[in-house]
């Protein structure tokens, strides 16, 4: 019997939108990085809230720590190993705070 569809967020920020990142929240205690942090760097921007983590050798991003999900990993769907089904939602992130209201559940501001 195939795994139902992963949640996906395609975010249309510009950075997102240039790399074509698709996120996949895992929660903290579901991910373990098996090796390679050593390999990683780490860039803030805006608030500083989110820790964008990219190789130091090939400048992949694939995955990061997301101010919208505190309590998980942001993985690139683009960077697993096998091909997933993936139930994608469209988040509005050129418009951040809206967006995560609306993500949330919440009126704009609430």
């Amino acid at each position: 019997m195939p795994e139902p569809p992963l949640k996906a967020l395609s975010c249309n920020c510009s950075m997102c939108r240039m790399t074509g990142y698709l996120h996949v929240f895992v929660p903290h205690g579901d991910f373990l990085l098996l090796r390679g942090s050593d390999a990683l760097t780490t860039y803030r921007f805006g608030t500083g809230a989110a820790a964008h983590l990219f190789c130091r050798f090939c400048g992949v991003k694939s995955y990061y720590q997301p101010r919208s999900h505190p309590e998980a990993w942001s993985l690139n769907a683009r960077c697993l190993d096998e091909e997933v089904a993936l139930d994608v939602t469209d988040f509005d992130g050129a418009n951040w705070e809206a967006a995560k209201s609306a993500l949330d559940g919440k009126p704009e501001g609430g």
